[in-house]
């Protein structure tokens, strides 16, 4: 069953017929080959001749043989028999040598418009760069958003969806890879599918594309980031935690590795921000991960992390809507992210439960301190208060999601 994600097909349409080529990145079963898919329908629909749409999944033993740059030329060639346009869409295309040579040629031999996603963020690193500087552009794609699980869940089920706070539990425990959301699982089979991607993830988007050597010290890195979402990380408490496991670390090759989960899209990095100052700082950045249901595939589903779920989960749904997120300082007080999209601004705070005024003084105080006009808001998953205070807003964390804009 594949389902429209608007979100991403609308930016796609409209660069149809427009001198790019398409990056489509995201994390493994995030969704890009159905998006491919929706494209070529979408093409046929606009009534392109199929035979001019030249589509190739690399990760299917059908074309296991293209495994380098003068073989995919090769094949695309004998596909292409006038010089009317051709659309060309490769599907994984990091299983490719050298890749990037033969897109080149694509572009400088034929009438082509070409799509490609991959599951490796150095897609648009060096090589892409190297041979495509300014003339591709990027379509990241993540799992997911409670609104498009909600989608998935109405269509698969055909029922509407009454109680949006009850629904927000269920998201939270099961995460938003499509392939889950596309039938049902129980949270412990579904979580054995997760974990099959991570491992997929792992093995051939860190440890192959970046040679890595120690995979046991880089479960270990994983579990360390995944154990510690939403604090702040820094190199003197990685060191302890490897020396209270008895195992020495070099610095070096712990942000080697970080880089790694990084491009394979596994964790993101969020820089901090000092309010006062205006700049971003160097230390004690945070890492979130592409999915919460990752983190229970790995550590098991634990009360604990819950806090640091919900800000991942808010975390998430600002880079689907396109903000450039930091976490922010402000004097001695932390502010959970500063977003920033088009000159405006956001200022949000997560926590579980407003359960003691501790907990509300702590989380408003940080936001009451910041005077300019920009929206402010406390967010939890308190379902009986949500109240304006002097100007920050505290709202349901399915609420906030499912707002339109911010």
């Amino acid at each position: 069953m594949m389902i429209r994600r608007d979100l991403y097909l609308n930016q796609l349409f409209g660069y149809i017929d427009k001198p790019f080529i398409k990056v489509i990145t995201g994390i493994r079963r995030s969704g890009k080959s159905a998006i491919l898919m929706l494209l070529r329908d979408e093409l046929l629909r606009k009534g392109i001749n199929g035979i001019n749409v030249i589509y190739i999944n690399f990760e299917s033993f059908e074309f296991s043989e293209i495994d380098d740059a003068e073989k995919l030329y090769k094949f695309v060639k004998t596909k292409i028999k006038t010089r009317k346009r051709y659309y060309i869409l490769l599907d994984e295309i990091q299983e490719v040598g050298s890749w990037e040579k033969a897109v080149n040629s694509f572009l400088v031999d034929f009438n082509a418009d070409i799509y490609i996603t991959g599951s490796n963020s150095r897609l648009l690193s060096s090589e892409l760069a190297t041979y495509l500087a300014g003339r591709y552009v990027e379509i990241h794609l993540h799992t997911l958003s409670f609104s498009e699980y909600l989608l998935f869940k109405q269509i698969r089920l055909n029922e509407e969806t009454s109680d949006l706070y009850r629904e927000f539990g269920f998201f939270l425990r099961l995460g938003g890879f499509p392939a889950l959301n596309t039938g049902e699982y129980t949270y412990e089979s579904a979580y054995k599918v997760v974990y099959d991607i991570y491992s997929s993830a792992i093995l051939r988007d860190t440890v192959q594309r970046y040679n890595i050597r120690d995979v046991e010290l880089l479960e270990r890195v994983v579990r360390y980031v995944f154990d510690n979402i939403g604090n702040k990380f820094s190199a003197k408490n990685v060191a302890d935690y490897f020396k209270s496991q008895q195992r020495k670390i070099d610095l070096n090759t712990v942000y080697n590795y970080l880089t790694a989960l990084e491009g394979a899209f596994i964790v993101y990095r969020i820089p901090r921000y000092d309010v006062k100052g205006k700049e971003i700082l160097k230390t004690f950045e945070k890492f979130y991960t592409a999915d919460q249901s990752l983190l229970y595939a790995v550590m098991g589903y634990k009360e604990r992390h819950i806090s640091g779920v919900l800000e991942n989960i808010v975390m998430l749904e600002l880079k689907r809507r396109g903000y450039n997120v930091f976490v922010g300082k402000s004097d001695d007080k932390e502010i959970d992210f500063i977003a920033e999209l088009k000159g405006n601004k956001i200022y949000i705070q997560v926590a579980y439960k407003m359960s003691e005024q501790t907990t509300i003084d702590r989380e408003f105080a940080p936001l009451h301190e910041i005077k300019d006009n920009y929206p402010k808001y406390v967010i939890t998953m308190d379902e009986t208060w949500q109240d304006n205070i002097e100007g920050v807003q505290h709202m349901h964390i399915a609420d906030f999601l499912l707002m339109k804009e911010y």
